[in-house]
């Protein structure tokens, strides 16, 4: 049975470690790091196969991040399930530290993909599963891409490569939070209607409320269920949700909570507490 309030008070974790080491760093990416921590605790802490004690186990599920700029949540994720010390999320963007503005798999423990060139992830993601299913291992990937990155070409390649190649293992999820570093979506490129494209490519789509973790579990379920294509979770999400003073500003793409910010933050998510 799924403990809901559990996969609930990881998420509220990881909203308080994102806004912790944000602040700290003073840059990096407030607004899709809070918008997708419900999905990652629902991955990292409930769906993902992986052991943090060997982080390359060959029967482990696959986590890439396509929008690498969204690193905190992943660092967040990766040190609550133990990959390492908590202590080293101090350390984010500062010189000569694992924990890079964007995610590097050389230098950090969890990190299957350096990523941050937005549109690649999906292409990355492809191939893995591709190979995992030619290894004959039982093995799923799972990758988070943000709304205005699926303006990106390769993003529409990679669609048809994993239609083609029918990868049943490959479930991708897009943080539709509807705001990119310019101004909304549909202003900027219009990306709308998502789930009639990704139908069109061949791929089996569900839309979710990002933010509710029953529907976000039980669409990971039914992922498992289909077989012969991909699955692609178009999740509804508020960008910099948990928090009043960044929830649906853009303003917060990409710059950091003030110490006055954090305060607030930080009081937010601790009334929320389960």
């Amino acid at each position: 049975m799924v403990d809901i309030e559990f996969l609930k008070e990881k998420a509220r974790q990881l909203r308080v470690e994102i806004v912790k080491m944000l602040a700290q760093a003073g840059s990096g990416h407030t607004g899709g790091s809070l918008s997708s921590a419900d999905i990652v605790s629902a991955l990292y802490f409930y769906k993902m196969r992986h052991d943090p004690k060997n982080p390359q186990w060959r029967q482990r599920d696959r986590f890439v991040l396509s929008k690498g700029h969204a690193a905190p949540v992943l660092y967040a994720a990766l040190a609550i399930s133990g990959y390492f010390d908590k202590s080293l999320l101090t350390t984010l963007r500062k010189l000569n530290s694992p924990l890079q503005g964007h995610p590097c798999s050389r230098s950090l423990p969890g990190v299957e993909v350096s990523t941050g060139s937005l549109g690649q992830g999906l292409s990355v993601a492809c191939g893995m599963a591709l190979g995992l299913k030619l290894d004959g291992i039982p093995a799923k990937v799972y990758c988070l891409l943000g709304d205005g990155e699926i303006q990106e070409g390769q993003v529409w390649e990679a669609a048809m490569a994993a239609s083609h190649y029918r990868l049943d293992n490959l479930c991708a999820i897009i943080d539709n939070n509807g705001l990119q570093i310019d101004g909304a979506c549909h202003n900027v490129m219009n990306i709308y209607p998502i789930e009639d494209k990704f139908l069109a490519f061949g791929w089996n789509v569900f839309t979710i409320d990002g933010h509710n973790m029953e529907e976000i579990v039980r669409a990971l379920d039914e992922a498992d269920k289909v077989k012969e294509k991909p699955t692609m979770i178009v999740a509804k999400t508020i960008k910099g949700k948990g928090v009043s003073i960044f929830e649906g500003k853009v303003k917060y793409h990409g710059i950091a909570p003030t110490y006055e910010e954090l305060q607030i933050a930080l009081k937010e998510l601790s009334d929320g507490k389960n």
